[in-house]
C-alpha cells in the first residue's frame, strides 16, 4: 500500500539556503535536497482506491500559493529527546488556508480529521534515539535561531509516496497541482 503526504515544495534558492544550515550535530540523519518540502498533511498508507480518491479530492483545491518566509529553527522532542530539527515559518494565513484547504480534500476523501495542531515546518534532520540532548543539538539550535529567508512562493501542491529504507525515506513526487498566483493585497480606502 503507497504511504502517502501532501506537501509544498520550497524553490531551489530557499532550499539551498536551508541545506547551508546542515551540519554540526553529529549523530543527525541530514536531510538532502529531494526531501526538503513543507508537509501539509500526512495520510500514512492507503490503498490504491482510496489514493485515487484522495488525488481526485486535492485536484479540486482552488487556493492562492502562499507567499511565505522562513523565520526561526526549532525541535522536535519525544518523551524528552530530541528527534527533529527543522526551519520555521513566519506566521501566514495563506498557508494555513492552503493547509485547510487540503485537510478538507483529505476528509471528502475519507480520511479521519486531523487531531494534531499544523505547524509549518521543513525537516531538516532526523536524530535517532541514542542522539539524547547533547549540546551540539543546543548548539545548533542557538546558531539557527534567527534563520530568515526572503519571501517566496510555494506554487505547487504535491502528493508524495514515501518509501522507507534502510537509510531513512526516500519521496517521490506522484501527482502535482498548480496554485493560483498569491492574492495580491487590497489597498484599505478610508470611509469605504
Amino acid at each position: 500500500m503507497p504511504r502517502l503526504f501532501v506537501a509544498l515544495r520550497p524553490p531551489p534558492a530557499i532550499r539551498e539556503s536551508l541545506l547551508a544550515t546542515t551540519g554540526g550535530v553529529p549523530a543527525a540523519r541530514w536531510q538532502d535536497d529531494a526531501q526538503l518540502h513543507c508537509t501539509l498533511r500526512f495520510i500514512g498508507e492507503v490503498d490504491r482506491p482510496q489514493g485515487e480518491d484522495i488525488a481526485a479530492a486535492l485536484a479540486g483545491i482552488y487556493a492562492p500559493a502562499p507567499l511565505v518566509r522562513i523565520a526561526g529553527a526549532g525541535r522536535f522532542a519525544h518523551k524528552g529527546r530530541t528527534d527533529t530539527l527543522w526551519a520555521g515559518f513566519a506566521p501566514s494565513e495563506a498557508l494555513h488556508h492552503v493547509a485547510r484547504k487540503v485537510e478538507q480534500a483529505c476528509v471528502r476523501a475519507g480520511l479521519p480529521p486531523e487531531r494534531r495542531a499544523y505547524l509549518p515546518h521543513v525537516t531538516l534532520a532526523r536524530l535517532p534515539r541514542s542522539a539524547g540532548a547533547g549540546p551540539e543539538i543546543d548548539g545548533w539550535l542557538a546558531v539557527h535561531a534567527g534563520l530568515a529567508s526572503p519571501a517566496f512562493t510555494m506554487p505547487h501542491l504535491l502528493l508524495y509516496e514515501s518509501h522507507l529504507g534502510r537509510g531513512g525515506a526516500s519521496y517521490e513526487p506522484v501527482a502535482r497541482w498548480p496554485l493560483a498566483p498569491p492574492a495580491e493585497p487590497r489597498a484599505v480606502v478610508p470611509g469605504s
